[in-house]
């Protein structure tokens, strides 16, 4: 049985993933009522080495101190653990200004109202410094058209799967 983390649950992962018999599923959202607990990813109240898998889809670019978040995913993943930790890449390199925090120039700059940086390739870099071993994986370059659009896949999609790098 594996332990899942699952951040931010989408509804239907989250069905899919709570139904699997050999995973111990736990959602988890900073609000979100419909998450099984709530709490800030930048100070997560499990022990480490808790999760074999955490999956965290579209969060990071939300909050503020994300390499904080990061680090705090890697202090509670297992040793032999993994994590697929995805972000818009919609910048050349990481931007981010926080002395913008109205919503309109949120939207202008990043993209989205509630958006406080654009990743770049360099979000890797990111990952790594919070002492993650990363491997990308274009996964639509593997699929034919039909495949991706039924799975909803583009062009420049990227998988990014993480795990415990050197201690830091």
């Amino acid at each position: 049985m594996k332990k899942m983390l699952h951040i931010a649950p989408e509804p239907i992962l989250s069905q899919i993933f709570n139904r699997a018999d050999f995973i111990e599923y736990l959602s988890a959202d900073l609000s979100n009522p419909n998450a099984m607990v709530n709490f800030d990813l930048t100070d997560i109240p499990y022990a480490d080495n808790s999760f074999d898998v955490i999956y965290c889809s579209h969060v990071l670019e939300h909050i503020p101190d994300d390499r904080q978040a990061m680090r705090e995913l890697r202090r509670v993943m297992t040793p032999n653990g993994w994590a697929i930790l995805l972000v818009p890449i919609t910048a050349e390199k990481t931007f981010e200004d926080s002395s913008v925090t109205s919503p309109e120039e949120r939207e202008r700059l990043f993209g989205q109202h509630d958006h406080v940086r654009r990743y770049g390739p360099d979000y890797v870099n990111r990952l790594q410094e919070c002492g993650f071993r990363v491997s990308v994986e274009t996964i639509p370059e593997q699929h034919d058209e039909q495949q991706r659009d039924y799975f909803g896949l583009r062009w420049n999609h990227k998988i990014y799967f993480c795990q415990k790098g050197d201690v830091i």
